[in-house]
């Protein structure tokens, strides 16, 4: 644990022979996530030492003291990270009394401050500058692969993820073993999931050689095996966690078509098929070495329904809505989800007081998901969020309030890869409430699907009771299970079951 002081204008404690050739950091940082690492690993690099200066209870709004964690808590969390030197409370002191009396070499902030934000700390930028220091706005870069450099084992990895998920549902104060008696007790719910339907192929290769006629890896087919992919799985997941679920998207007029119904049957979903002749059933062919893809082949066209198929895509959703309380919206670009489409998605949900959850995949497409709007969630990957509100360079924190606002999301899962998930959510009085939870499988064999899972875990808890939290951290379970295993399956409601008895014990 690094040092904790607590500044005030009556008692200046501080030695600033502590501190040094510093680089100063500000914040409130009630709740530490993977974008509060990026910051201080940045500002690391600006400083001799790194200091951390938080605001201190009587520095914030009567509503945020109601909201966040004590100053105690925050500043204990921010100093047992190993990066930080010291952490600062600023009680009835001010930032730049700070700066003043620690000279730091470096003031390293936000990009959010730099514009709008700037006015709260423009005095202390002042005294940074009249001490010969530099000011630096950088909130770290954003990356959405991880490459983990660490020298602790696997195992031990696993144990520091299942502690950090034990922090956050302590945090939230969540009882995580009575969450599926709770998800089984509660009202039931029928979710409607719309979107492009996928056959996933995964092809099992044998490893020849480089080819003598031009430098290209050979590899001999040993084994093939198809999985119900896209929207497809989501329907499958709400199923498999116990949950009723209807399905309607489209399909080719080809063998395929018949696959995919066939998948559907096997699965117990309640599926609307339409055929749309001026496209194939979307395949996706993934070759394999020892479960490391080599690459993969889509075969697929992503041109707009025409009005006719669109006509009768909207005639569906109106006959299967009338007793759905939840509508899942599961977009891959593949020009099933509409304008029209969404506008009339919007407006029975309104009507009839249906929830409205929204995913978006812009891996290999183009897309954005700030086209959803008024959706009771949204579950965009971090990059998904930057392209929808166009934003590369500030904070997670300042992308995921300004991708709520501007779409009018009351809730917001954003998904950081290798590095879980934070959950975000509107209360009565408009505060965002944020959590974090980590990534339980640090080695995942495959992730494709991981971000399917969690959509449905999400639109499931929240249809039948749960809170946002109580259905992040049952999501953060379940897309656990999902990257464990090779192809696309959806998870039994017993396999989460027996992760949570085996797993959530050992983890305290």
């Amino acid at each position: 644990m690094r040092d904790i002081f607590t500044f005030s204008e009556m008692g200046h404690e501080i030695d600033p022979n502590l501190f040094s050739g510093a680089a100063l950091v500000f914040g409130h940082f009630n709740v530490i996530h993977p974008g509060h690492i990026r910051y201080f690993q940045t500002a690391k690099d600006h400083g001799r030492t790194l200091i951390v200066a938080i605001e201190g209870d009587g520095q914030l709004s009567g509503l945020e003291r109601q909201k966040v964690f004590s100053e105690k808590d925050r500043a204990q969390a921010i100093a047992s990270l190993e990066m930080i030197d010291a952490v600062i409370i600023l009680d009835n002191g001010l930032l730049e009394d700070l700066v003043k009396k620690i000279s730091p070499v470096n003031l390293v902030l936000g990009r959010e401050f730099e514009n709008e934000r700037r006015v709260k700390v423009q005095k202390a930028i002042k005294s940074v500058e009249e001490l010969n220091g530099k000011v630096i706005f950088d909130s770290g870069e954003a990356h959405y692969a991880g490459t983990n450099f660490s020298e602790q084992t696997q195992n031990e990895v696993e144990q520091e993820r299942w502690h950090q998920f034990s922090q956050a549902v302590e945090n939230q104060g969540i009882q995580i073993s009575g969450l599926l008696e709770k998800i089984s007790t509660k009202r039931n719910s029928k979710l409607l999931v719309i979107g492009d339907v996928i056959i996933d192929c995964y092809v099992a290769c044998d490893a020849v050689g480089m080819s003598s006629e031009a430098p290209v890896v050979v590899v001999k087919e040993s084994q093939t095996k198809n999985y119900i992919g896209g929207a497809g799985v989501v329907a499958a997941h709400c199923v498999a966690l116990g949950g009723e679920a209807s399905f309607i998207s489209v399909v080719g007029d080809d063998t395929q078509a018949a696959m995919v119904r066939e998948m559907v049957c096997d699965h117990e979903i309640d599926a609307k098929l339409i055929v749309d002749e001026s496209r194939p059933t979307t395949f996706k062919t993934r070759y394999m070495v020892d479960n490391q893809k080599l690459f993969r082949v889509s075969r697929l066209k992503d041109h707009f329904l025409p009005v006719a198929i669109e006509n009768k895509v909207i005639a569906e959703i109106e006959k299967v809505s009338n007793d759905v309380s939840g509508i899942l919206v599961c977009d891959f670009v593949y020009g099933l989800v509409t304008p029209r489409i969404l506008e009339f998605l919007e407006n029975i949900a309104k009507e009839r007081g249906i929830s409205l959850f929204g995913d978006l995949q812009c891996s290999s497409q183009i897309g954005s998901i700030a086209k959803f709007r008024d959706y009771d969630l949204l579950c965009p990957t971090e990059r998904e969020a930057r392209i929808g509100i166009g934003n590369h360079n500030d904070s997670i924190e300042y992308v995921a309030n300004a991708l709520m606002n501007q779409c009018r999301a009351e809730n917001l899962i954003m998904k950081l890869g290798a590095d879980g998930f934070i959950a975000y959510g509107k209360d009565d009085d408009e505060f965002v409430h944020r959590q974090y939870f980590p990534a339980l499988t640090p080695n995942p064999v495959d992730v494709a699907g991981a971000g399917d899972s969690v959509l449905a875990t999400m639109a499931l808890g929240m249809t039948r009771g749960l809170s946002l939290m109580e259905s992040a951290a049952l999501a953060c379970c379940v897309a656990s299970l999902a990257a464990q295993t090779v192809g696309n399956l959806p998870i039994k409601i017993s396999r989460v079951n027996e992760l949570i008895s085996s797993r959530f014990v050992r983890a305290k």
